[in-house]
Order: C-alpha cells, then structure tokens, then sequence
C-alpha cells in the first residue's frame, strides 16, 4: 500500500515508547511540556540536545576491548531522530534521488571508454545488482527502521569490525560526494559564456550555503527538496528520452534518420556536428565497442558511482513516519526508476552520440563542461533546449550534493551511537537533526574550493574524489546483500517464519546471492581493469600506480579501517543464534497487521491487486 495513513487495526496497536519516539520529541520542542515563548527562543532552543534521546553511554562494556553489539543495537534503535518523511518523499527519493552526475555527466566518460554496447550492457549488470540489493535491503529496513541502516545491520550479521569499517567506508563516501558534486556544479556552469567567466569561488560558496540550509531544515526541509529537485529530474529525464526518439527517427531540426549508425564501426555520417570543432567530416570514431572487454570492465566503476545513492531510502527508514507501509512502495519503483530513468535513456544517449566525440567528459579537460545529453541536443540544432538540459543537470547535481550531507550526518551519528565514532556527533537537537554530524559533513564542503585554483585543479580534484566515491558503493551493496543472507538464516533458525515479515525481497535469498556474487565480480574487474589500464604498455610505472589508486582507492580505505578495529576489539563473527531479532522493531503485534493488509489487499480489483505487485 502506498498510502501512509494507518489502518483501523495499526490505530490500536501499541507501540513501544523510546528515545526516538518522535512524538515526545516533538511535544517537546513545540512546548506541550514547557512555555513556547517567542520565535527566537524557539529557535535557540530547537538546537538544544534532545533530553529524550538515547545516547550511548559510556560504561556499557565491562572490557573496554570488548565490543558490546546488544548496546550498539539499542543505541541505533533510540537515535532520537525525527520521524517526519512522509510516503512521497521516500517514493521520490527512491524514484530520483540520486539521478546526478553519474548519469547526467560521467556517463559521457564512460561512453568515450568502452564505446555504447559496453555502457548499455554495464548500466545493465549493475541495474540487476542493484535492483537485488535494494529488495534485500527493503527487508532489512522495513523490519528494522534503525539508525545507520545497512552499516548497523553489518555490525548486527556480520561482525562489529565490518559494520565499523561499511559505516567509515559509506560517510566517507558521501563526505566527498559534497565537494564533487558542488566542483561538477561549477563545470556544468561553465557551458555559458557569462558563468564560466564569473570567479568559481562565488559560484561554490552559493552552492554551499543553499544545500547546507536545506539541510539545517531537518529531515522534513531535506525530504520537501528531494522531493521537489526529483520531480525536475524525472520530467526532464522522461522528457528527453520522448525527444532522443523523435531525433533518432529524423524529427529533429537537421532531419535525417540516424538508427543506430552510431553502434557500426567508423560509419559516422559527414554532416555529424562533430566536424564543427574543427576535425574533418567522416573523422569521428564510433563503433558498439571500445577497447574490447577490458572497455567494458572499465565501465562498471562509473555505472557504480551512478547508482550510488539509491539506497539512501534504506537510511532514510529511520525518520519515516511509517516504514512498514511507505517503504515497501519506494523499494519497488526502484525497478522502474533503473529500467527507465538509467537503461532507457543511457540507450537513446548511445544512439545520438558516438563514442568519439571529443567533448565527452574525458577526452578532452577543457571539454569538461559538456554532457553527453547536451551533446546530444546540440548536435540536432536545437538552440534553447541545450541551456534547459544544463540546467537540469545543475539542479541534478545538487540535489545529490544535498543527499551527501544526510546521507553520511546519519551515517557518523549511527556509529558514534554504536561507539564506533567520536560521541559528540551522537549529538541530536530538539528537532530530531543529528546537529554536530550536518556541521561536521558540512564542513568538509569547504574543499571544493578548490576549483577557484583554475580548470586543471578542478578536473584533478573531480578525478580523485570520484575515485574514492565510486568503488565504495560495491562494498556497501555487497554488505548489505551478506547481511540480508546472515539475516535469513538467522530467522529460520530462531524459529520465525517468513509470514512474519511485514515486507518480503520478491527475489529472496537467492537474489541476495546474485547481488552479492554480482558486487564480487565487479570488484574483481575493477582491480584488473585498475592495475593493467587500457592501454597500459604505454604508461609509466608511476602512471600505472596512480591509475589504480584512482581506481581502487575505496579498497584499502576500507581495509585500513577493518583489520585494526578487528585486532583491537577482537570481535567475533556474529552466529546466527546470538544475532539480536528484536530491538529495533516498531510494532510488536506485526502479524496482525499483515493479516489485516492481506484482507484489505484483496477486496481491491483485480488490477490493482497485480499494480500493487510491482509498484
């Protein structure tokens, strides 16, 4: 059901109070327990830590070098955050949240790598693993709506030392995220003459103070942006790939049926507007592959880094309203959201530019500004619509900036709640906003100053930030498919059946397995792709090294983080009979509920009832 508003049964069961029970809080801070006063007082004191809630205390664990995973579980299910996002805001965060940059401009480097098969076929393997890892992790949230989400269900299934080095490996991912999406917003601005002379410095300081207000708004002002930033980005995709049709087929302005010339081996025809920059007609490459194989391989990284962000909705589990109803909705337009929004449109864009094009994003750094999607209306001859697309990419790029301020504020909250981060960053106001973790991830924006330095910075700074993002995703979709296998065994053994599951993946345990098996062979292609590059003979031995940190540098990152924590604390792998299957759950009386659904489901038409199914 996609509808939030509780049922008769939901009405009267009871649900447990806590330290994140939300209600408190906000009874709190809207004065039902003490005066209002005025606005500015209100104001002052919303930012007060929030008495309700649950911190980790210290003194939990007798042996300081004995991780105690029962508190850790505790502490993520009574964070104390807000739960405002209401049904919409996490359909919209699922349906194109994290549409950014991945899609809208590093999918022309990938392009230019491994050629238009090799981006259709990537785009594809990783949309399976995705669409996998989102089911598992739609079970694990709608039964556990904890802080921390996938890096608490680590420290939960699978060992503390990898919970701690998933929760690092996903903050950090997302604290760089911020100053690379505001670094591609000052490159995106650059396609217009006027911008690209204005200071960037100006451009980025905008940049920062707008996303770190929305995201002092709290959850609700950060779920109102998404949802509104989605919106754009979902017409303006479906919009595009309605026109990308018409052009293929001869519509546009030049005419002329292009079908798929660009997929055949150096069969560009000469009025391609690729010869206006000044190469010979006929000279622009094209062809299905580029670089064989080893082309494709090298896709997967940058098909990872577009989808990253997909499973924000998992963290975002914990500050809604109602999960068990909301979220099972969200999980499953995600299918539709990679079918459409990825494989639909990459193919069209594949379509209407060949891979040769020297104005992709990397094959030429002055060229960076350009995206394949502008590229693509550009070379139809349409004036205004180029300006349209930049724009909606600009709006693209920072609503996924906005995502990393939240995304990695409750990842540094949930481990310092576990013990596992320094304990003020546990600090939540009244509001429910994880305060001290939003200043810390904001203050990590103040790196994509660097872009002021001149074009050459911006582009390096790009290349390694986007190398420490991009693989980090695979380890965390891998995490997440691990622990909903661990989680399963765990339920079976314990004695519980699967109709006690509010929500159920559709591909089950063995879905989770190709997820994970899937997560390991790119992991693999990545390293051979890292450490022999395309092209490698030509390289030298400090250009071979730094391609592969470039391309691998998520891998040791996460390394460094769990072998020490694993020796220090020396924790155990968990077994499945001491996994802990009850804190964290909302509602007790669960298979009542399902019951009721089940009931309700039925009496609906036919249609709906299969609608429902898939969305």
């Amino acid at each position: 059901m996609s509808s939030s508003a509780p049922s008769d049964i939901e009405k009267n069961v009871h649900i447990p109070s806590s330290g994140g029970n939300s209600s408190d809080r906000n009874d709190f801070a809207s004065g039902a327990t003490e005066p209002r006063g005025n606005w500015t007082t209100r104001f002052v004191d919303s930012f007060k830590r929030d008495p309700n809630a649950h911190v980790a205390k210290p003194g939990q664990v007798s042996n300081p070098r004995e991780y105690d995973h029962l508190a850790a579980a505790e502490a993520t299910a009574n964070s104390g955050l807000a739960m405002k996002l209401k049904g919409r805001h996490l359909q919209m965060i699922a349906i194109g949240g994290s549409i950014g940059t991945g899609l809208f401009v590093t999918s022309g480097a990938a392009l230019s790598t491994g050629g238009p098969a090799s981006l259709v076929i990537a785009f594809i393997i990783i949309g399976i693993l995705m669409f996998c890892t989102m089911q598992a992790l739609g079970e694990l949230a709608v039964t556990f709506p904890v802080a921390g989400s996938f890096s608490a269900y680590s420290t939960r299934f699978l060992d503390p030392a990898w919970g701690f080095a998933m929760g690092w490996n996903y903050a950090i991912q997302w604290l760089v995220v911020l100053p690379l999406e505001i670094v591609a917003a000052s490159i995106t601005l650059s396609f217009w003459p006027g911008a690209n002379d204005t200071n960037k410095a100006a451009w980025v300081t905008i940049f920062l103070v707008v996303i770190v207000t929305i995201n002092f708004f709290g959850v609700r002002g950060y779920g109102e942006a998404e949802f509104l930033f989605a919106i754009i980005k979902v017409i303006a995709v479906i919009g595009f790939i309605i026109l990308g049709i018409i052009l293929n087929c001869g519509g546009g302005p030049e005419g002329g049926y292009i079908g798929g010339r660009y997929w055949q081996t150096n069969n560009v025809p000469a009025d391609y507007s690729g010869y206006l920059l000044g190469q010979p007609p006929g000279s622009i490459r094209s062809g299905a592959f580029h670089s064989g194989f080893k082309g494709l391989c090298s896709v997967f990284v940058t098909a990872a880094f577009s989808f990253a962000g997909t499973e924000l909705v998992g963290l975002a589990a914990a500050e809604s309203a109602n999960p068990r109803r909301t979220l099972p909705t969200a999980i499953k337009q995600v299918f539709w959201r990679i079918c459409l929004f990825y494989i639909v449109s990459l193919t069209i864009v594949s379509l209407l530019v060949p891979y040769g094009d020297d104005r992709l994003l990397g094959d030429s750094s002055e060229d960076a500004k350009a995206s394949p999607f502008v590229i693509a209306i550009n070379n139809a001859g349409i004036e205004v619509l180029p300006s349209v697309m930049n724009v909606v990419i600009l709006i693209a790029v920072l609503s996924v900036g906005n995502s990393s301020i939240y995304g990695s504020s409750r990842t540094l909250a949930a481990l310092a709640e576990q013990g596992q981060a320094p304990r003020i960053l546990a600090y939540i106001d009244r509001s429910g906003r994880p305060l001290v973790a939003i200043i810390a991830a904001s203050s990590l924006g103040l790196l994509c100053y660097v872009v002021a330095g001149g074009q050459s910075d911006a582009n390096t700074a790009l290349n390694w930030l986007y190398s420490l993002s991009g693989l980090s995703s695979i380890f965390t979709w891998g995490s997440i498919c691990l622990a909903h296998i661990r989680f399963r065994s765990a339920w079976k053994k314990q004695g519980h059946s699967l109709d006690e599951l509010a929500f159920r993946s559709q591909v089950g345990v063995y879905g989770s397995w190709l997820g994970f098996l899937l997560n390991c062979l790119v992991l693999m292609a990545q390293f051979w792709t890292a450490a022999w590059p395309i092209g490698y003979g030509t390289f030298t031995a400090s250009g071979i090294a730094q391609n592969f940190f470039l391309a691998y540098l998520a891998a040791p990152v996460v390394i460094l983080f769990y072998i020490p924590y694993k020796i220090y604390y020396r924790t155990p792998f968990m077994k499945t009979s001491n996994m802990d299957l009850q804190t964290g759950r909302r509602e007790l009386d669960t298979p009542a509920l399902i019951e009721a659904e089940r009931v309700e489901r039925m009496q609906l038409p036919r249609w709906k009832r299969i609608y429902k199914i898939f969305c």
